[in-house]
């Protein structure tokens, strides 16, 4: 049987509107179409088509980090196509790879349905702006449409420390130099020491991962710099939880004051499949710090974070479960997914039972109406 060509592969990916490629021994390679995986009609991959796979497209550095550390992580071009983030590790004692597509397009505000206070708040001369959600709900991207947007209108130095570099922004008005974690600098860490000796105005971290570089994060943004970044939380008030949580008891206090000085909003948000089956649509809940809401971070009332949300709609605030019951009332995605991603189900699920009954409710009365005026009428067509 003919071997699978990893260029045959990546066009597929591209033509198909794919999100991701799956490469695992023991299986045909398998797309995710619409956030569902669709397994491609070829050959079932073997050991030794996965390492041929994997030696096609990763540079020798990863190679040896594959081999010494399990798994490895990078992104390439494919040709002006696109570009993909690679993540390739073992599984049984085989290699498997997963390469996420990069769109080249840098989408706008009103094309991913950011809340427009969003382009004000990039305006901001300093401060921490958070986007959060899980592993493939479209930060990334996200980031990638903030930074665009400060590149096309202002004139910044904007400095981007990712692990790996995925959107490549060229200079406008801004000028914009992206450095790559294990190439141009070691560690997020030591990136963030040296960043503050570049002169810059606008810097995007690619993920907080641990203590040292969320305390780097928070301090930029102290020092007059306007700081994005992302960070594996599923809602505005456990961003917050889970920044405090990683510091010792000790220090907990004093991060919650910093942060409540420093930190502008947290943008949550979850990616979800149109109910047509074509495309996906991002839900999002959206926290603007405002006095109110700086003053709970700093007294530990996190707890209360989501009532000032609900109050602070002319702000473009709103909650992720009051987004997705938009979503399923206007008829865009479907039950199932409104619950599958929203923070509390048990309440969708029964604001869904109660619209399903006043519905029923509705028509039954339409139906006693029609009914009574044809009795009404009756009489007179006899007449």
């Amino acid at each position: 049987m003919a071997t699978v060509n990893m260029d045959r592969l990546l066009q597929a990916c591209v033509t198909q509107g794919a999100s991701d490629i799956h490469l695992v021994t023991g299986r045909p390679p398998v797309l995710r179409i619409d956030g569902r995986l669709r397994s491609l009609e070829t050959k079932v991959l073997g050991p030794s088509d996965t390492v041929a796979l994997m030696k096609s497209i990763t540079p020798d550095r990863n190679q040896q980090e594959l081999q010494e550390e399990g798994g490895t992580d990078f992104g390439f071009a494919y040709g002006d196509a696109a570009r993909f983030r690679v993540s390739i590790f073992r599984q049984k004692g085989n290699i498997t790879l997963v390469l996420r597509l990069i769109p080249t397009k840098i989408m706008t505000f009103e094309e991913i349905g950011l809340p427009k206070i969003c382009a004000a708040l990039c305006r901001r001369p300093r401060g921490l702006f958070l986007v959060t959600g899980p592993t493939g709900c479209g930060k990334t991207t996200t980031l990638a449409c903030m930074v665009s947007y400060i590149n096309e209108n202002f004139d910044r130095h904007i400095i981007t420390v990712e692990d790996p570099i995925e959107y490549y922004h060229e200079h406008k008005k801004s000028i914009i130099n992206q450095r790559e974690v294990g190439i141009d600098v070691p560690s997020f860490g030591e990136a963030l020491r040296r960043v503050l000796r570049m002169d810059p105005d606008v810097i995007l971290v690619g993920e907080l991962r641990d203590l040292e570089t969320i305390e780097a994060a928070i301090r930029a943004a102290e020092t007059g710099h306007l700081v994005f970044s992302t960070v594996h939380t599923t809602s505005a008030a456990g961003t917050i939880t889970r920044l405090i949580d990683v510091f010792p008891v000790n220090q907990q206090e004093q991060i919650r004051i910093q942060l409540s000085g420093n930190l502008i909003a947290v943008l949550s948000q979850a990616l979800c499949p149109l109910v047509t089956g074509k495309g996906r649509i991002a839900a999002y809940e959206f926290m603007v710090v405002t006095p109110a809401i700086a003053n709970l971070i700093r007294e530990n009332k996190t707890y209360r974070i989501d009532s000032s949300i609900q109050t602070g709609k002319k702000l473009g605030m709103q909650l992720l479960d009051e987004h997705l019951w938009k979503l399923y009332d206007s008829g865009t995605i479907s039950l199932e997914e409104m619950l599958d991603k929203g923070r509390q189900p048990g309440a969708l699920q029964d604001k869904a039972t109660a619209k399903r009954q006043g519905a029923r409710a509705r028509a039954k009365g339409k139906r006693k109406e029609a009914v009574k005026q044809m009795k009404d009428i009756g009489p007179i067509l006899r007449a």
